[in-house]
Order: structure tokens, then C-alpha cells, then sequence
């Protein structure tokens, strides 16, 4: 059977522990035991580790022999336009399932202003989110997820490939402008799109624009099924 897979808030030498809510959930939701085996990932390595404390928000495990890593994960950040916090926490999970390696909170023109002021303070969630998505989906560590930025300083960020998402564009379809490469940028825009000033400021940087097809689809759903597509396609 599969051993599920925690990623330690503390380490130290052959112990390690979870705290605070994560404890909380592995003990009063899970009902651990002292003896159960699960993996634990312990400063950014796999390790067998077995209960061998529980406390009030503590678990405590003794670490043991290194589990093989698993292949080299793709190098893929995706900037996301900010949205409704709900819907793209939404998109944030699910996509950290995928195997995204940074996510970029993006301030867009179309970024609700409340919003937009309001990211900031979201940030740490966003990052508890990122650790269970991590957990659940047996990745080794969750994404880095960026302080939220404006456009102008992000379409700046340096890639080998980097793709925009646009309802404008008729000639390149994702799946076919994603090849190979190093280190990809993949942009996706808020609720109602990038403006138009905003596409031209992506090309003026370098970015290839491509579509998902004719379907218009919320700002989640598009960021969900655009790292999917290119996911695949960088593994090709």
C-alpha cells in the first residue's frame, strides 16, 4: 500500500515533526497512531519516518533511509492573474497537483482593485494551500508561490519559452506552441482577458501567444486546463 506523504515543519538530524494545524489534522482527522510509517519529506528529501510522539499539535516521526527520488520535476512557473480568491485558490491547488514549480500572483488591469489590494495578505494561505496540494498529490515539495506583482514586472521574468494566453489569438494553438525547453513561462489573464495594451506589452517582451481554442472559459478553468496541456506537452 502506498504510504501517504507529509512534508515536515521541523526537522532535525534523524527527527522530524509536524505542528499546529498540520499536526492537528493528521491526529484528530486521521486518528494516527505511534508505530504508523508514512513518507516524510525533510528539507526538500523523501524519508521513510514512523510515529514516534503525538502531543497537542505534534506529531513526532524518527526518520530513516532516503526514498529514490523521482524524476526531475519540469520547470514550469505560471503567472496567474489575480481573481476571486475562492475560484483561483481553486485553480492554485489544482494546478499545484499538476506539477507547476512557481506560481506568480499577478496584478492585471482587470484585477478588481479590492482584490488586487488585498493579495498580499493572502499570500501565506496560498502558500498552506500549495503544502497540502504537495501532500496529497506525493510531490516531493510545494511550489514557491511568489509576492503578487504588476504586469509590467512580471512579463520581465526570464524563460526559455514563455507563453501567453490570449482569446485574440486564431493561428497558434497551445498544445502546438509548448515544445521541450528549459525553464517556461505560461501566463494566464484574468476574469474578461487581457487588454489589449496588456498582449502588446507581452509581445514587445518576447511572449508567444497562444490559445486553448474557441471555448471561453472562467479564468480557473483556463488555468487548470492550460498547465495540464502544457504539462503534457513539455513532457513529449
Amino acid at each position: 500500500m502506498t504510504r501517504r506523504r507529509w512534508i515536515a515543519d521541523q526537522v532535525s538530524g534523524n527527527r522530524a515533526a509536524l505542528t499546529g494545524a498540520h499536526a492537528d489534522h493528521l491526529v484528530r482527522v486521521l486518528r494516527v497512531r505511534v508505530g504508523q510509517e508514512f513518507d516524510i519529506v525533510a528539507n526538500g528529501v523523501v524519508r521513510q519516518g514512523v510515529v514516534v510522539a503525538i502531543a497537542d499539535s505534534l506529531v513526532d516521526f524518527e526518520l530513516g533511509e532516503e526514498i529514490p527520488a523521482e524524476p526531475t520535476a519540469i520547470n514550469l512557473t505560471l503567472l496567474l492573474a489575480i481573481f476571486k480568491f475562492d475560484r483561483m485558490e481553486w485553480a492554485i491547488e489544482k494546478c499545484t497537483e499538476l506539477g507547476v514549480t512557481r506560481i506568480v500572483p499577478v496584478i492585471a488591469r482587470r484585477t478588481d482593485s479590492h482584490l488586487a489590494s488585498a493579495s498580499a495578505k493572502r499570500v501565506e494561505r496560498w502558500r498552506r494551500l500549495t503544502v497540502q496540494a504537495a501532500e496529497q498529490s506525493r510531490r516531493a515539495s510545494p511550489p514557491e508561490i511568489a509576492n503578487p506583482v504588476k504586469l509590467r514586472e512580471a512579463v520581465t521574468l526570464p524563460a526559455e519559452l514563455k507563453i501567453v494566453l490570449s482569446e485574440a489569438e486564431e493561428q497558434s494553438q497551445l498544445r502546438d506552441v509548448a515544445t521541450p525547453s528549459g525553464a517556461v513561462l505560461l501566463a494566464v489573464g484574468p476574469e474578461g482577458g487581457w487588454t489589449e495594451e496588456e498582449l502588446e506589452l507581452f509581445r514587445k517582451h518576447d511572449w508567444l501567444s497562444a490559445s486553448l481554442g474557441s471555448t471561453i472559459l472562467r479564468a480557473e478553468t483556463a488555468a487548470i486546463a492550460a498547465t495540464a496541456i502544457t504539462m503534457s506537452a513539455l513532457r513529449r
